[in-house]
Formats: C-alpha cells, structure tokens, sequence
C-alpha cells in the first residue's frame, strides 16, 4: 500500500456501529483504526464475553456434564469465565509481545489485550446460538456421551444449524487474530500467525513434555 492510500485509511472515522459493522467486510481497515486510535471504548465488556465464551468452551471439551449440574456450570461459566477471561488474555497479550519482539513485533501488552478484544467479536456472537442449543438439551451439550439427537426433527435441525454457525464463526476469529496481531505489530500474514503460536510453542510444549515425563517415570 503506497503512502496517500495509507493516509486515507488512517484519516477513516468511524463510529461506534461502523467500527461492528465494517470489521466483517474491511477487517484490515477497522484494525488499523482501533490501534491508531486507541479505540478502547469497549474492550472490558468484550473480554468479559469473550471469557465467557471460551469458559462454555472449556465446559463442553472437559466434559463438566459428566459430574456437575447444568446451573453450576453456567454459574462458573459466567462468573468465573468472565472474570478469570480478562486475566487469561490479559497474560496472552503479554506473552505476543514478548515473543513478538523475537521477531521485532512493534506491539506492547496493551495495545495487543485492544486488538484481541476486538478480533473475538465472532466467538462472542457465537454465544447467541449457544442459547438454543442449551434450550434444547440442557446438561447433554456438556457431556461426554450426551443425547443431542433425540429432539424433534426442527429441534435437531435448528441446534444443528446453530452449531455450523459457531464453527463458520470460529474460523472467523482466527482471521481476525491474525490480521489483528498482524497490523499492531506491523507483521505479514506469516509472521503473524507465527507470533499466534509462538507462546504456544514456548511454553505449552514443554509443560507437556515435563508432564509426560512424570508419567513415565
């Protein structure tokens, strides 16, 4: 991009709606915004979701419906999830920073926590159609071996359709971290993915070589 298209990007306002709206079709161009202008307006209340959300994750893969009652795991997926999410990528955000200088990443903690508030707008949505889903098989959608088919044919249909939202909805959150991280540390695509799993790789991997070690041993 030459230096008078970059200027007009960066002269673009927009409004608390555009900012919601455009992020869908000009991703890019909405990033660029929220980081030159520190567009912090609502960055609280979406990491409160969006722990929210990765805390019904969590619920659903660990299986929680197997020994805990549907009202205790909303509880401590909206609690909990949306309290301890904040810290969760709060961390995150500080472990993108460091790793990304590694690769002479421009952004700080900050601004990072900013554009990841906003890149997981999809997971929130997402939470929407959690919402039926829950309506319609209760404590099964947290089981291991939960009965999620034995709803009538609309049910089924509806639940099912939901779920295949989720997941469009998912592979939209990561291409928005990507081109997230990608504008606030000034990376190509590649380096940006790569700052993604960086953290991952530093620190989750060897946690679970120690682990599988002990297990050995």
């Amino acid at each position: 991009m030459d230096i008078e298209s970059t200027s007009k990007v960066k002269a673009i306002n927009l409004t608390d709606k555009e900012v919601f709206t455009k992020i869908w079709t000009s991703p890019r161009m909405v990033f660029r915004y929220i980081n030159d202008n520190k567009y912090d307006k609502y960055v609280n209340i979406l990491l409160f979701f969006a722990g929210i959300s990765r805390a019904f994750d969590r619920a659903s893969l660990k299986d929680m419906g197997d020994r805990t009652s549907l009202l205790v795991i909303l509880g401590v997926c909206i609690v909990l999830g949306g309290l301890l999410g904040w810290i969760s990528y709060y961390i995150y955000a500080a472990l993108l920073s460091w790793t990304g200088k590694w690769l002479n990443g421009k952004g700080d903690t900050s601004s990072i926590l900013r554009m990841l508030a906003y890149a997981l707008t999809p997971a929130i949505i997402a939470l929407i159609f959690l919402i039926p889903q829950i309506g319609v098989y209760g404590n099964e959608m947290f089981k291991a071996e939960g009965d999620i088919s034995s709803a009538g044919l609309v049910s089924n249909i509806f639940v099912y359709g939901s779920l295949f939202l989720e997941f469009v909805l998912g592979i939209w959150t990561i291409i928005f971290c990507v081109t997230a991280i990608s504008e606030v540390q000034k990376f190509s695509i590649g380096k940006s993915i790569l700052n993604i799993l960086l953290p991952i790789l530093v620190f989750a991997v060897p946690i679970l070589i120690i682990v599988l070690l002990f297990n050995i041993m």
